[in-house]
């Protein structure tokens, strides 16, 4: 099957840096997500035989279609990446030129590879050479909103040979504080030769279906969406799940079973997953449903008071330390999450404010 075939429709589960770690992918797989991308891995460290490195670009069994995003700014090192990430069993390797973060961009990776579109499009032909898979690219628009380079940059990537392009809908100086925008998605899937996969503030299934059949575009990704809701893919087909607070918990608990699998049901593996366990918790809580009016929570804006069906449901609403801790000591432990801390005044501040 070609690329194009297997992304024709998909809703692609995005790299996210802790978010797209192999039991969160296979919890989304088993929700229906059929096209899914590793965490970012940084070329030069698998270089270097850095052994976490290594851990991200192992495939989990049951995936149906999976990637590996690689982090580089030199064609020799990229290409030597794309190589072993191929013989580890990657369906196709995309090159990241999305990543905000200070960390990477002052060392010329990431958005601010972006910058550069003739060596971008020597990396990928570098790349091309030496796998036989499929080579893709993720770009955002521009570095900020004076130097909006995307249609120059992804046309050096096809020209590089690169089989399809992934579109973050904002520049590197927006992060994820403006909405995507879509007509900008719509001008690249209309201008280049190859498929062209949109990002930016999926959240409901409806939103998927509206913007594949509005924008050009080849395929759709999800990052906060699917980490705020892995259920998403499970809407795709099903329509809106009006999803009850303990479907939800049925959910979070197969997670931890899935991470003890990986990482290991004992000291160092608990640990581990504690960690990825409060972080996720910090995006399970800010679901919340379709409103009484019929009208839908957005992505860009933390939703305010809404009536909480249940205590569970309330509990899985709450962003304070104290209920933060206290559920994840109580999903590694099996515990019934009937007893959690009160809500402080500060944590009921603090809430608002994210809200608002």
């Amino acid at each position: 099957m070609s690329l194009r075939d297997r992304l024709a429709g998909a809703v692609v589960m995005a790299p996210m840096t802790k978010g797209s770690n192999l039991p969160y992918r296979r919890l989304c797989i088993e929700l229906g997500a059929k096209v899914l991308i590793s965490e970012m891995v940084v070329a030069r460290r698998l270089k270097q035989r850095r052994q976490g490195e290594y851990a991200l670009i192992r495939r989990a069994p049951d995936e149906p279609c999976f990637a590996v995003q690689l982090c580089g700014n030199q064609p020799d090192e990229m290409a030597w990446a794309a190589a072993l990430v191929e013989s580890r069993g990657a369906d196709f390797i995309d090159v990241n030129l999305g990543c905000p973060i200070d960390h990477f961009t002052r060392k010329g990776l990431g958005a601010a590879l972006g910058r550069q579109p003739t060596k971008v499009r020597r990396i990928v032909e570098a790349m091309c050479k030496a796998v036989q898979v499929p080579v893709t690219v993720k770009i955002r628009l521009g570095w900020n909103a004076e130097t909006l380079n995307y249609m120059t940059l992804a046309q050096a990537a096809v020209d590089g040979g690169a089989s399809a392009i992934f579109v973050h809908g904002r520049t590197r100086e927006a992060r994820y504080r403006n909405p995507a925008n879509w007509e900008s998605i719509a001008e690249i899937a209309a201008g280049v030769s190859v498929p062209v996969i949109g990002n930016g503030d999926l959240l409901f299934a409806h939103e998927c279906h509206e913007r594949l059949a509005t924008s050009g575009c080849t395929a759709v990704m999800t990052a906060r969406g699917a980490l705020t809701k892995p259920w998403l893919f499970a809407e795709l087909t099903r329509g809106y799940w009006d999803i009850t607070a303990e479907e939800r918990l049925t959910i979070y608990r197969r997670y931890v079973t899935l991470a003890l699998e990986h990482w290991g049901d004992d000291d160092h593996g608990r640990g581990r997953l504690r960690e990825f366990l409060k972080w996720h918790l910090g995006f399970w809580c800010r679901y919340a449903p379709r409103r009484a009016d019929e009208s839908w929570p957005t992505m860009q804006q933390r939703e305010g008071a809404w009536a909480h069906r249940s205590p569970l449901e309330g509990l899985l609403a709450r962003s304070d330390d104290a209920a933060i801790e206290y559920m994840t000591d109580e999903l590694l432990t099996g515990g019934d999450l009937s007893r959690p801390p009160a809500v402080g005044a500060a944590a009921a501040e603090t809430d608002l404010v994210e809200a608002g």
